[in-house]
């Protein structure tokens, strides 16, 4: 327990100080707090401990989100911004962030071997503010989140599941089915992202399509909408190799447009919820974002889940001082061996 509570201090209290810094942001003025961190949930919690280090105020609105997975990283900003739109003239603060100490898994059973390949120590710190005094200094402004959750199908619901082996030790099993059960979230998110994002000749293309294919020819392949055309950047969830391929062949997308992902996996590997943060860490570490981008954050946990968020750059977004690519960015692209 103790080795994991320090973890979680030098990933959270890092990533804090390197915030604080870089915003000139006092502690104190921080009205809202969310932490998210899906296996590991002690007592007092992570975000009692955030406020006991900062001596964060005392009417500090204050959340921990435990066991939702990696794509709660979305999900603790759209708390955020919830709580943003009803205190007013406030900053909140979401910190995203992963326990791998207590949650290495020590037995055999191939199914909750995999996560021992892939997660990895990591964790993110955002500012958001509603004060309309920082938009001159802001980089992004929210534009949509969309969450989806497969719950209610046990197959979905099983897919991404906790438990004990025969032996009795604890790990995460991955289900056979997970990327069909992703596949079916996605395409439930995305038919409500598209026509909140996509220009209407792709969304008419897509709702033609869809009736044709079910008043006519059950055969017909569904329409799959050029998503590129409604964002400039990609920040997939860097969940596994073949999750980044699977949405790279669905969506139609380039090489270019996945590289945040392959290289966040390649340098750090699964860092759960916090992975789509170091993905639009790296597109400005390469100098790729300009004023008016838009950028889709997709991620998948387990419930199962599967929540995108939409950002657009309001500046030419220049790479935060100390940031998680600063010492190896002139390296990368790599070639990633298949």
């Amino acid at each position: 327990m103790q080795a994991a509570r320090e973890e979680a201090e030098q990933v959270m209290f890092g990533a804090l100080d390197k915030l604080f810094a870089n915003t000139s942001v006092k502690p104190k003025k921080i009205g809202v707090l969310v932490v998210n961190c899906s296996l590991f949930n002690p007592t007092p919690s992570l975000s009692a401990m955030i406020v006991n280090k900062y001596k964060l105020r005392g009417n500090i609105r204050s959340f921990n989100l435990g066991g939702m997975g990696c794509s709660a990283g979305v999900i603790a900003v759209d708390l955020a911004k919830d709580m943003l739109q009803v205190h007013r003239n406030t900053y909140a603060v979401v910190v995203s962030t992963e326990n791998i100490t207590q949650n290495w898994y020590f037995g055999n059973k191939k199914s909750m071997l995999i996560p021992n390949c892939l997660f990895r120590v990591g964790g993110a710190a955002v500012l958001l503010s509603n004060k309309s005094v920082d938009r001159r200094r802001a980089k992004y402004k929210l534009v949509h989140v969309v969450r989806t959750h497969r719950g209610a199908d046990d197959k979905a619901f099983r897919c991404v599941y906790q438990e004990q082996d025969d032996a009795g030790k604890t790990g995460v099993s991955l289900s056979k089915d997970l990327m069909a059960i992703a596949g079916g979230a996605l395409k439930t998110n995305i038919t409500t992202l598209g026509p909140l994002v996509l220009p209407i000749s792709e969304q008419l293309l897509f709702f033609a399509t869809l009736i044709i294919k079910k008043i006519f020819n059950k055969n017909v392949k569904p329409y799959i909408p050029d998503f590129k055309l409604a964002f400039d950047h990609f920040c997939i969830h860097a969940g596994g190799r073949a999750v980044i391929d699977e949405l790279e062949k669905n969506l139609q997308l380039t090489q270019v447009h996945v590289e945040a992902s392959r290289m966040t996996l390649h340098r750090f590997g699964n860092t759960s919820s916090s992975s789509i943060w170091y993905e639009l860490a790296y597109t400005e570490a390469k100098g790729r974002m300009r004023k008016g981008n838009k950028v889709w954050q997709i991620a998948f946990g387990s419930g199962f889940k599967c929540n995108s968020a939409v950002w657009q750059a309001l500046r030419n977004v220049k790479p935060s001082p100390n940031g998680p690519w600063e010492d190896c960015i002139d390296r990368y692209p790599v070639k990633v061996v298949s």
